[in-house]
């Protein structure tokens, strides 16, 4: 398991999940080539903010992919199908 670092992009990470040795999916440009697979999800805030982000994250935790919500609740449950190759299991960051 990889854990992610304390924050991503400059926002706290508050939940996390790894995909393992599968990527939970993929990104891909227009012409349908992979332009990244997704092995991390991070549930992260920006300090000063209620907004709750969900990034995407390659292999390193480099965020990909990034969508705003107003809960945490509210970011796991809008995982898009793309990501839904494998089950995300959520911890708390520590």
């Amino acid at each position: 398991m990889s854990k992610p670092p304390k924050e991503i992009d400059g926002a706290k990470v508050v939940e996390w999940a790894w995909s393992g040795e599968r990527p939970f999916g993929v990104l891909r440009y227009e012409s349908g080539e992979t332009a990244s697979e997704i092995f991390g999800l991070a549930i992260c805030q920006y300090d000063e903010s209620d907004i709750i982000y969900r990034f995407s994250c390659d292999s390193v935790w480099e965020a990909e992919q990034d969508s705003g919500y107003g809960s945490v609740a509210e970011a796991k449950e809008n995982l898009p199908e793309q990501y839904r190759d494998v089950k995300a299991k959520w911890q708390n960051y520590e």
